[in-house]
């Protein structure tokens, strides 16, 4: 009888899924990392036979040619607290091992080892493996590494050396000890941030320049993407060979097809699939087969379509990765590469847009081909284009790291509809902003299309706003609005000032300009300057060019109506060259309203080396608002990347050790709502002081607090909605005599129905602020900041910055919501003490940072005064801590 084939086992139940991960390879490929399981024996010896005599000796000090049937068992059955072991998986295969072992005479330590197969070698496993041990070594309450290295292995102690932790080394009879605490350093998560940006910024230039690509589902079917695509990678002139891929047929548009990807007989590094997603399971296996780099999907019918399309989606993405494998899509629109060593247009776009030094991702594949035709039609060069579709894999995070260090690309434009990652886009972004200006379009305000739901996170628009204001992202409404502020940061300098000087042959123009500028806190370098309608092209271009020269002046805005007697191109020419006699073209930016053009004007281009618009070319507006509107997001952005990035700083009187027992201590007990005494416990250990109160339960006893606490005094009912109204019906100040207490607790009582009243010690009188903590769920804690009243909550007065927060940050903070002029003694009043200020919101956002578990944390009022900022009131409470999708080891989403 035939033996039944095995079925493979379950993972045993400790088996811990949470250290699952796919990860990029320094070289751009993708493997899968999991914990080992007792199923991975077969795995384990076939790897092992893999190895090189060299690699085995270096790992076992010895040998070892074959591995015994005890140490298989050994190395397959972990128990994932004291023993653990992680292998990295490409295909079925095991090509990387990582594993340590908990020392029994040290039990915060554990020995760790790793090897990796020969061919895989040099590709960053070995990093990726100690990252990912580390981490789940802390999880398991390991605070130490150590390893013995033949000092011969030097590849193997660079990888530790290099892994920015404080490692201990010590020579004895060749080999070499080494020892290191686990405790995250700036320097090790620099280095693993590094790392993760060359990691994804290598996989994003793999898609981008493919040496071949095959178009799966080639059709002749004029009508059908398949055709389209093919068309436009032909029409295009890619410099490499394009393999149609069609059963039916030997040849698609007079190239010659195969009948699969197996078939073509050279390397495929990008294959497009444009064929129904019903088969798309027998194009990935073959795919895979292949060994393709990348694949783009530009077919429908996956997540967008329901629940069974979103499981084909999410099962394709999983065996792309564990093949090595990165996909852009499904639903995509495609990818462009301009660079003339390329010219890759793999998309429907039936051009190839002119070359440029601009950057451009779009998650809308119907939008991203009105988009390239739009940047075509204003003379907007493009470096590179990604449509992701549904994002199902690559998404705009990963295109951020890519423009980080592609030396083509000067400014990024980007259509989001929604954020898959948001903590991670501000970090990058934030990075990247730094050196390149980045233009956000963010729709999907309210509603986010099927194909990005599965994919995506609800982020509300306080939380976009701090997240794009932090991060220097330049936000615009509309794709118009992003194309107007492109063309200028494309071809014109950043300015250095906000001092602006006007220009034009008309009054009523040059006074629009004025109005706009003045409305955009950008400030006029005089009064416009009218040379009047008759002025000829030398004396407009005299006038522009003197205006240039100014010293007072940062920016120009040359506002043009047509005459009748001469073509406005004269004028035009006029102003270029005048412009080129002033020799401010590195320095001062221009924006016209020239023949009500929208773009750049041929007379008023300068041409780039392949005879496109270049640096220096001016660009037109259709009006003088879009012209002074582009000016002023330039110059907003100018001033935030001038200003300080500011210092991550930890004030004195913290500590984080005793509040992480404390919250530890509640969650366990199920506290939610921390009480008075425990609110005021666990602040203090974060230097932030309550007033001094007591609650109290009748007259007599508010009498004897307010004696202990010294008069006067404030009392305020329990109830928190009374305490909070802006009639102060909850509340009773200034209460300077034991008669004065007892009768305003009688007040309270009667009108709240209440025994219990805070007896408080008045503080200081000042400006009456709120400080608190909001948790967004995908995007994480945001610090809000505002000042308290009923005008401030109508109006939504407040600020918000995202943790963690520099110095800086702080500044920024207390100084946006528009009442924040009260503060610094608006119309008479007394200033208040704005370093107090901003040392307590400091300490609240390290707070927040030090404990993910506070979730709810409300500081009002905080008086703040000239004489300090005083806690008058505290809310807070306490869960379980939120999912951090930033923290931890590099992973894909």
């Amino acid at each position: 009888m035939q033996q039944e084939t095995p079925q493979p086992q379950p993972p045993p139940e400790s088996y811990p899924r949470q250290w699952e991960a796919d990860v990029v390879l320094s070289d751009g490929g993708t493997v899968h990392l999991r914990p080992i399981t007792p199923e991975d024996a077969d795995q384990i010896v076939a790897f092992h036979s893999r190895l090189s005599d060299r690699t085995r000796y270096f790992r076992y000090f010895g040998p070892y040619p074959r591995m015994p049937q005890r140490d298989i068992e050994r190395f397959s059955r972990v128990d994932y607290v004291n023993r653990v072991a992680l292998v990295a998986l490409l295909g079925d295969d095991i090509v990387a091992v990582g594993r340590f072992d908990r020392l029994e005479e040290q039990q915060d330590s554990a020995e760790v080892a790793f090897v990796v197969q020969d061919a895989h070698q040099g590709r960053g496993l070995g990093s990726i493996l100690l990252e990912h041990l580390a981490a789940a070594a802390r999880e398991c309450g390991l605070g130490r590494f150590v390893a013995e290295v033949l000092a011969e292995n030097s590849r193997m102690v660079r990888v530790f050396r290099d892994a920015g932790y404080r490692v201990k080394r010590a020579m004895e009879e060749g080999v070499v000890h080494l020892e290191f605490p686990l405790d995250l350093t700036e320097e090790s998560l620099e280095v693993a941030r590094a790392r993760e940006q060359a990691a994804e910024a290598r996989s994003v230039h793999n898609l981008l320049h493919p040496r071949s690509v095959a178009v799966i589902g080639a059709s002749t079917d004029h009508f059908k993407i398949g055709h389209a695509v093919l068309t436009n990678l032909l029409t295009a002139d890619f410099t490499g060979p394009v393999y149609p891929v069609n059963p039916e047929h030997r040849a698609v548009r007079g190239v010659r097809a195969y009948p699969s990807v197996l078939d073509i007989p050279d390397d495929v590094d990008l294959a497009v699939v444009a064929i129904p997603a019903s088969g798309i399971d027998e194009v990935l296996d073959a795919c895979l087969a292949k060994g393709v780099k990348a694949l783009l999907i530009v077919s429908s019918g996956f997540s967008e379509s329901g629940p069974s399309g979103r499981d084909v989606e999410r099962r394709m993405v999983r065996a792309a990765r564990v093949h090595g494998m990165r996909v852009v899509g499904p639903n995509a629109l495609g990818v462009v590469n301009t660079d003339p060593g390329y010219r890759l247009n793999a998309s429907l776009a039936p051009r190839l847009p002119g070359r440029g030094r601009t950057g451009f991702f779009a998650q809308s594949g119907a939008l991203g081909v009105a988009i390239l035709a739009a940047a075509t039609e204003r003379g907007l060069g493009l470096s590179t284009f990604v449509s992701a579709g549904n994002r199902a894999d690559l998404s705009g995070n990963d295109l951020l790291q890519y423009w980080q260090t592609d030396p083509s690309t000067d400014v990024v434009l980007l259509y989001l509809e929604s954020f898959g990652n948001p903590r991670k886009f501000g970090r990058l972004a934030r990075r990247l902003a730094r050196t390149k200006p980045i233009v956000a379009v963010k729709s999907g305000r309210n509603a986010v299309r099927a194909g990005l739901a599965a994919t995506s996170v609800q982020v509300d628009e306080a939380s976009v706003q701090a997240l794009f204001d932090q991060a220097g992202v330049i936000r615009v409404e509309s794709v118009a609005q992003m194309f107007d502020t492109a063309l200028l940061l494309a071809h014109q300098p950043l300015p250095v000032g906000d001092r602006i000087a006007i220009v034009g042959n008309s009054s009523a123009l040059g006074m629009l300009a004025a109005d706009v500028a003045l409305a955009q806190e950008l400030r006029l370098a005089g009064e416009p300057v009218d040379v009047g309608a008759a002025a000829g092209p030398e004396e407009f271009a005299g006038a522009v060019r003197e205006a240039a020269l100014r010293d007072d002046v940062d920016a120009l805005v040359a506002v043009f109506a047509p005459p009748v007697a001469v073509p406005g191109a004269t004028y035009a020419r006029a102003l270029r060259e005048a412009l080129h006699e002033a020799d401010t073209a590195a320095t001062k930016p221009v924006v016209t309203t020239f023949l009500a053009a929208e773009g750049v004007p041929d007379e008023l281009m300068v041409p780039g080396p392949d005879g496109s618009a270049g640096h220096g070319s001016v660009p037109s507006y259709p009006s003088p608002e879009r012209a002074v509107l582009a000016l002023a997001r330039a110059t907003r952005y100018a001033q935030w990347r001038a200003a300080p990035q500011g210092d991550f700083v930890r004030p004195a009187g913290i500590d984080p050790e005793r509040a992480r027992a404390l919250v530890d201590e509640w969650i366990a007990e199920g506290a939610k709502r921390l009480d008075d005494e425990r609110a005021v416990q666990l602040l203090g250990c974060y230097g932030i002081h309550v007033t001094p109160f007591r609650l109290v339960r009748n007259a007599d006893d508010a009498v004897a607090a307010a004696e202990e606490l010294g008069l006067p005094v404030a009392l305020k009912s329990a109830g928190q909605q009374l305490r909070h109204r802006i009639d102060l019906v909850g509340v009773r100040l200034d209460l300077a005599t034991s008669e004065a207490v007892a009768a305003a607790y009688r007040d309270l009582r009667r009108v709240s129905g209440m025994d219990e009243v805070y007896v408080q010690r008045m503080a200081p009188k000042g400006n009456s602020c709120v400080i608190s903590l909001m948790d967004d769920p995908s995007f994480g804690t945001l610090v809000s900041f505002g000042l308290s009243g009923v005008v401030s909550d109508l109006l939504g007065d407040r600020a918000y910055r995202a943790v963690p927060l520099t110095d800086v940050d702080v500044s920024s903070l207390i100084r946006t919501p528009r009442a924040a002029p009260l503060l610094d003694g608006y119309r008479g009043g007394e200033p208040a003490d704005l370093d107090a200020l901003e040392d307590l919101v400091l300490r609240v956002a390290i707070l927040s940072e030090d404990l993910p578990e506070v979730h709810e944390l409300v500081l009002e009022p905080v008086l703040a005064s000239s004489e300090g900022a005083y806690v008058a009131g505290a809310v807070l409470g306490v869960g379980d801590s939120p999912s951090w999708s930033d923290s931890g080891p590099r992973r894909l989403r």
